[in-house]
């Protein structure tokens, strides 16, 4: 089979055993190899090696199982392939092996084992000619005689017909056009074989098909496959470029080391393809003349860039990124304001400001076509709904919708991006988002924006500035992007508990809304309409199984929470249906085992827990506090009141409104006074004020020592305590609380027990404005209170309460302590009476 005088391969070879693929004459195959005798071959015959002889080496196909392959040497196969080592590539993860990158030159059979370790080494005999690779198809044989001959025919005749159902633009097809004309006859059962997509066993019949006669039998019917089901692909669709891809399956690398069909070199060719579609994309984004002028310079360079260079996955990805950006994609919003308004009563109960803020919105669009978008921020306590009425006011505008979350941010990448000169750099969480909804008017909800952080790695904070000033966000420019982006019609929602820790630069972008708690009425209606409903579909019941009355869930509110919003209700309302899925549950299991025969064994069990529940089951307050166990919550402001020196102030916290007690005490001493209770300095200094202002006007409300003397602290230490310990408190609006409180344990009176008052007080004895009245207001009427005294500047405040609340409590708005004193005990304070005359007003709002 050798030939005279040709081109030989040496007579001992070593073998590299493979289960990957099959490498036939004229391919080239990547194997990764990670046995310990292909291991040892590479690195003491490959690597150690310096003559191209020692690169040579024989690829045996392994045909055990890889799952129960073992140490020893398996019975090798009777054909391989002698072949050149082209590239040797090293890694040790995930574990330790080589990437060997080898092109087969010829056949060869296994005449005898000449050593089996470190590596194995053999004697072969050379079964194909190798000069028949390098010789061109002009000087081969013209024509074959006989069977041979018409086989060859018919074979490079089903080639042609396989090129012209494919596309030539496509460049492996131009690749394989150009192999066909190019190779002599004899050698194309072997290329075709390796190019076209079959199977490992088919392969293996080519390499085991010494005579060329039996070979191109074998390969044909391989081609004929390709044909037919190329045939029955274009009679379903039209075939594409990709699918013209997979039909052939060329591997990366060259075919034959003497022909110019090196893949590596060639894939320009492919990639063009890739970038021709990519140019079209960009041309078609519809991008502004400054982003295209931009995408056109970086296609530029894309296109003299080898694909192997780490920055052209990099410059891609950005190609990328900029075509998927919506620069003109967008939503047509729904004017409806009608429905508008149907939907969002619908979404959700109260919350009048928010839905009036979004229809008048609506209007202005409908009058004026480019409007840009409004930046709002919503600030209230958790579970009101804030987050839920954003993607309500997204539905009803008939827009995208994308939340960003805020809280713990302290890198200003996460919102500008990193630039793309660092490794792993990516776009900020805006124009992802943006990229995310797909159009450049979404609705983006920028949650719990009070709780960003400040790093080494910048400030976010001051990073929103651009983003939510309407005069700068035309412009936006993402650091990964470097170009300009229009956000100016992107409705902004930020959603915050507290405007406290918000940067005043950037709380003076947004237009502030604030969200109150809900009144009891405004919960009872809350679970009845939403929650209820939705905590029965979550728990697979219906109406028919359980039912809570509006009296049952006034006492869950009054009782087991005591909250802004509705979170802790939601829960409460879950823990009920919970238990009642397991009544529910038994009753199917006890009418089953009675349907099946097994029903009185199974009472007898369960005693009197036997019979089936009614339904539906009705929660009433016995059953409720079986479930829920005792009330977490009293009534408990009378009890409080029992003894002198000891009033009632309101607060104001970001999870909502509270009522606060301030007790005080007097004991022998020398005139300290001791605060506790964690208190902040200013209402340490509201403390002092206080007691000034009391020892001032001693004698005008006739206020004495323990010994009886016209100055209280002569001879007397004075201790001020705010429950609870544990928080933090500060802030001046408990000043006329303090005054309250010190005036009843000088006086040794009681403070009526239905009173609450906020209010800053002043060394002249004024009572000055404080701020959030509703949620103060709205934690008395919860505590059952009956009478608020508030700051007279704060009368306009009165106007956000709901109806039903003011109709409940009398309000008395207090300019002076005077007032407040008055107020605050039965039959009024003495020495106020004398001096000034102020009536308990009650509010006509």
């Amino acid at each position: 089979m050798t030939s005279d005088g040709g081109i030989q391969i040496p007579s001992r070879l070593p073998l590299l055993l493979t289960h990957e693929g099959v490498l036939l004459p004229g391919s080239t195959v990547r194997f990764s190899v990670d046995s310990p005798r292909n291991m040892h071959l590479v690195s003491q015959r490959l690597l150690r090696g310096t003559s191209l002889k020692s690169t040579i080496i024989g690829v045996i196909p392994n045909t055990r199982d890889p799952e129960h392959d073992t140490d020893d040497l398996p019975t090798l196969h009777k054909i391989g392939t002698a072949g050149i080592a082209v590239q040797v590539v090293g890694s040790n993860w995930p574990k330790p092996h080589y990437t060997l990158l080898i092109t087969g030159l010829c056949r060869f059979s296994v005449s005898s084992l000449l050593k089996e370790r470190p590596f194995v080494l053999a004697e072969v005999e050379q079964l194909d000619k190798l000069d028949q690779y390098t010789i061109p198809a002009t000087e081969s044989v013209a024509a074959e005689d006989g069977e041979l001959g018409e086989l060859s025919q018919k074979f490079y005749q089903a080639a042609v017909q396989l090129l012209g159902m494919l596309d030539m633009s496509v460049p492996v097809v131009a690749k394989f056009r150009r192999l066909l004309d190019s190779l002599p006859r004899e050698t194309l059962p072997d290329v075709v074989a390796s190019m076209i997509r079959t199977s490992n066993k088919e392969k293996l019949q080519v390499l085991d098909a010494v005579s060329l006669e039996e070979r191109f039998k074998k390969a044909l019917p391989m081609l004929t496959k390709q044909i037919e089901g190329l045939k029955l692909l274009q009679k379903t669709r039209k075939i594409s470029p990709d699918n013209e891809k997979r039909v052939l399956s060329v591997r990366k690398g060259g075919v034959f080391p003497g022909r110019q069909f090196n893949l590596d070199g060639d894939d320009e060719d492919e990639d063009g393809d890739d970038t021709a579609v990519l140019e079209r994309k960009v041309h078609g984004a519809n991008m502004p003349e400054a982003a295209l002028r931009v995408c056109l310079k970086e296609l530029k360079r894309l296109k003299k860039m080898p694909q192997s260079m780490p920055e052209y996955a990099l410059t891609r990805n950005y190609l990328d990124l900029m075509v998927e950006l919506p620069w003109s994609k967008s939503t047509k919003d729904c004017l409806d304001i009608r429905a508008a308004r149907t939907l969002l009563d619908n979404d959700h109960y109260a919350m009048d400001k928010l839905k009036r803020r979004v229809l008048e919105y609506l209007a202005v669009r409908q009058l004026k076509t480019t409007l840009k978008g409004p930046i709002l921020c919503f600030v209230g306590p958790p579970g009101v709904g804030k987050t839920s009425v954003g993607r309500s006011i997204a539905r009803t505008l008939g827009r995208e919708f994308h939340r960003i979350a805020l809280g713990g941010v302290c890198d200003q990448s996460d919102i500008r991006g990193h630039r793309r000169t660092y490794v792993g750099s990516m776009p900020g969480r805006i124009i992802n988002g943006l990229k995310t909804v797909g159009v450049n008017n979404p609705v983006f909800l920028l949650d719990e924006v009070d709780k960003l952080g400040k790093s080494l790695q910048g400030d976010p904070a001051a990073a929103l500035l651009e983003v939510l000033d309407p005069e700068q966000n035309h412009s936006f420019t993402d650091h990964y992007l470097n170009v300009a982006f229009d956000l100016s019609q992107v409705l902004f929602i930020a959603t915050a508990n507290t405007t406290a820790t918000i940067p005043p630069a950037l709380l003076d972008r947004m237009e502030v809304l604030q969200v109150p708690g809900y009144t009891q009425e405004e919960k009872v209606e809350i679970a009845h309409r939403h929650l209820i409903p939705n905590q029965l579909e979550q728990h697979g019941l219906t109406p028919q199984q359980l039912h809570i009355p509006q009296d049952t869930t006034q006492d869950i509110i009054s009782r087991y929470t005591r909250e802004a919003g509705v979170r802790s209700l939601e829960r409460k309302i879950g823990a009920i249906c919970r238990a009642v899925a397991v009544k529910v549950a038994e009753g199917h299991r006890l009418v089953s085992s009675i349907q099946s025969g097994t029903g009185p064994m199974h009472c007898a069990a369960t005693g009197h827990k036997a019979a089936p529940p009614e339904m539906p089951i009705v929660i009433d307050h016995i059953a409720l506090k079986d479930i829920l166990g005792p009330p977490l919550f009293e009534m408990e402001v009378s009890e409080r009141l029992t003894l002198p020196g000891v009033a009632l102030g309101l607060a104001w916290t970001p999870l909502g409104g509270e009522i606060m007690f301030v007790e005080a005490s007097r004991m022998e001493g020398d005139g300290q006074l001791t605060l506790t209770g964690q208190l902040g300095d200013v209402m340490k200094e509201s403390a002092h004020l206080a007691i000034s202002w009391l020892r001032t006007n001693a004698k005008t409300y006739q206020l004495t020592n323990m010994m009886g003397g016209p100055d209280p602290l002569e001879g007397a230490d004075i201790h001020l305590h705010f429950p609870a310990g544990a928080v933090t408190k500060d802030g001046p609006s408990a000043g006329v609380t303090i005054v309250t409180c010190l005036a009843s344990l000088f006086s040794g009176r009681l403070v009526r027990s239905d009173v609450a008052m906020t209010g800053e007080i002043t060394l002249r004895g004024l009572v000055l404005p404080v701020g959030g009245i509703k949620d103060k207001v709205l934690a008395a009427h919860r505590a059952g209170v009956k009478c608020v005294i508030l700051p007279k500047r704060n009368e306009k405040d009165l106007e956000e309460l709901p109806a039903n609340v003011r109709a409940d409590l009398d309000f008395v708005t207090a300019g002076n302590l005077d007032e407040v004193l008055n107020t605050a005990f039965d039959g009024g304070f003495p020495g106020t009476a004398s001096t000034h005359t102020h009536p308990q007003l009650t509010s006509k709002l």
